[in-house]
């Protein structure tokens, strides 16, 4: 019988602005029971709708800047506006350690940090279906401005060309396929040979083999003349 490792698997899903990573991996997690989102923290003000401990850990600058010091985060970046944003280290551990896959949605950057740490590390990358449909989407949802809209092109662009440093490129022109072909991919990664802890014969198994054996041996004798 074959033993796999119980350790959950890490995986980071990054993506262009606009390329829906966010419903794809709310999707996932509807799906599948023993599939967590690693939670982020963030310096940033919360928003009206966003939930303390549910959408982000919210704390100031100074409490981002002692858990720095403090060695709490996988990767961290600031970001637009000098926000801080990080991945907690003991969360994660923790969870994996339980047998859970952990998912984490950050950028290119922080994913780089985090394969690093763990070469292990399953990395997504979900692409729009084209740069127009991007484009397309921008505008749709009437909350950036034109300098907005265009520094995140310039971000897209950049984006993509770290698409190597992947494992995985998904283009989600469709939510469920998209949905379809990652899981597609978590289920070979658990199938993976370096995921086998060890290959043991039970003791049934042996004696059946055993019989075989016996009996294929004993009808290839010739009998004595």
């Amino acid at each position: 019988m074959i033993k796999y490792k119980t350790r959950g698997d890490l995986i980071i899903i990054s993506g262009t602005t606009c390329a829906g990573k966010g419903t794809v991996i709310k999707k996932l997690l509807s799906q599948h029971n023993d599939l967590l989102l690693s939670v982020s923290y963030t310096s940033r003000p919360k928003r009206d709708y966003e939930i303390d401990g549910i959408d982000y850990y919210f704390v100031t600058a100074e409490e981002f800047k002692r858990k720095i010091d403090n060695g709490d985060f996988l990767e961290y970046a600031q970001v637009q506006n000098n926000d801080y944003y990080g991945t907690p280290k003991k969360e994660v551990s923790e969870q994996l350690a339980s047998g859970k896959d952990v998912i984490l949605e950050i950028d290119v950057e922080g994913a780089k940090q985090i394969k690093k740490l763990f070469p292990e590390t399953i990395l997504i990358f979900i692409m729009a279906p084209s740069m127009t449909e991007v484009k397309r989407r921008i505008i749709s949802r009437g909350t950036d401005t034109k300098e907005q809209i265009i520094n995140r092109f310039k971000v897209a662009y950049n984006e993509i060309n770290e698409v190597n440093n992947y494992n995985y490129v998904v283009v989600n022109d469709d939510i469920d396929k998209a949905v379809a072909k990652i899981d597609a991919i978590l289920i070979s990664e658990k199938l993976r040979v370096d995921r086998i802890e060890e290959i043991a014969v039970e003791n049934q198994e042996e004696i059946i083999h055993e019989l075989l054996m016996d009996k294929e041996f004993d009808n290839t004798k010739k009998p004595i003349e």
